[in-house]
Order: C-alpha cells, then structure tokens, then sequence
C-alpha cells in the first residue's frame, strides 16, 4: 500500500492505506520505465549464465563420478577448497582481470564471472547425486555403443533433472541477486542490473518512497513467479538428494 502514496502520504501514515481516490498511480509507471532496461539486463545475464553453468557443470561432474584418471582427486580437492573461499578476496585481482581483457562496463563481464563462480557448488552437488546412479545404466549404455555425450543425455540427464531443476533456480537467483560485481563494473545506466538501478532509484537527497516502494515490488515480481511455477521442482530436488539408496 505505500507504492500507491506519494511523499506526504507516506510520512503522515506510512503503514495505513490511503483512500482510493488519492492512490498515485504514476508510481507504478514512473517505476515500471525506469526498471525495465534493468530487468532486461538481468533476465540476459542470469538466464545465459544459469544455462551455460549447468551445461558446464554436468559435464564435469560427469567426469569426476564416471571417470578415473590419475590426478582427478587432486583436481576435485582444489574445488572442494574454492568453495571455502570468500568471494570478496577475489575482488580486486578479478576486477584486474576483468580490465587487461576490455571487458569492464559489459554485461559480458557479468555473464563470465557468474559462469565460473557457481563451477565449484554445482560441481559438488552434481557429483555427490552422479555417482549414485547405478553403474549397471552406464555399462549397458556403453555396451551398446554410446558415447559419452550420450551417456549425458540419455542417462543422467533423465534421472538428474530435479537435482538440476533445483540448481538451476539456486544459480538464477543467485545470478538476478548479485550486487557487488555489478556495481564496481557497470557505469552505463543502460547496462545496469536490477540490483545497482534499485540502489540509483534512492536518491541523494529525496527520496521518493511511493516510487521506491512500487520499483521493489515490480523487482521482486520475477522472483516470485519463479518460485510459483517451479516449486514442486526444488521441493522434488531437495528431497532426492535428501535421500539415497
């Protein structure tokens, strides 16, 4: 109720509605203009990076549940230990990176990063749930012929779609909530995520609280309609990987 109030309304009585008559409905559209280049941004940057993450990542995962090679727990040791680092340490020396490749105000830069930093996560659940399927698939797959890519997705992708359902939403909100990265690489006002425009629709010295209010909402409606249309998948997920044998 505090989108439809103006500044004045809002101050006088913040938590009770305002009569119908003096709803300002020009803070949905004023709100809905400004956001939506942000969301675009964001839908972009974390729907490719959710899909190339975890096509990267079953991949991988494959070949440390499936595969033996000397030096595979060695290498599956170093991401264990990645997933114990704060992603903060790695601010200046990634935004370096970031800068000798010319990719600084870029969504690019975004989609990049996210990509590679969920590797470590996703890796250790995908490979925790792949090397409880049973082997008895994976040889007759073989014995017929299959190659590995096949074996990706004639097997373990039909029995790990709630794992990956799951993952994918975990990797999507963690994408559309991301702030930090965002906010040190983007200068362009078009390019900004919905995170970093929330952040410049406070303003300096007034604050307009009906807009903010109806631009948090408007925020807040992907979210939401994720959770409504996918929830039995995350609920089916975690409770596959809750149980074994």
């Amino acid at each position: 109720q505090a989108s439809w109030k103006d500044n004045a309304a809002f101050i006088a009585s913040p938590w009770l509605p305002s009569p119908f008559s003096q709803w300002q409905w020009q803070n949905w559209t004023s709100a809905f203009q400004l956001l939506l280049p942000s969301l675009a941004n964001s839908i972009f940057v974390a729907g490719l990076t959710t899909v190339v993450q975890l096509t990267i990542s079953i991949g991988g995962a494959y070949f440390f549940a499936r595969r033996k090679m000397p030096g595979a727990s060695l290498l599956w040791g170093a991401f264990v230990i990645l997933m114990m680092l704060p992603a903060v340490l790695n601010i200046v020396p990634l935004f370096m990176v970031l800068k000798s490749l010319s990719l600084l105000n870029t969504l690019w830069a975004l989609i990049l990063v996210g990509i590679a930093a969920g590797q470590a996560f996703n890796l250790y659940i995908l490979r925790n749930f792949m090397e409880d399927l049973p082997s008895d698939l994976f040889e007759a797959a073989e014995i017929d012929g299959a190659s590995h890519l096949r074996q990706i997705q004639h097997v373990v992708l039909p029995l790990s779609l709630p794992i990956v359902g799951t993952l994918s939403i975990l990797t999507f909100l963690a994408n559309w909530n991301e702030f930090l990265l965002p906010l040190l690489v983007l200068r362009d006002h078009d390019l900004f995520t919905i995170g970093v425009r929330l952040i410049y629709l406070d303003g300096e010295y007034v604050r307009q609280w009906g807009q903010l209010m109806a631009a948090f909402l408007l925020a807040a409606v992907p979210l939401f309609l994720i959770f409504l249309f996918t929830m039995r998948w995350f609920v089916k997920g975690l409770s596959e990987g809750a149980v074994k044998g």
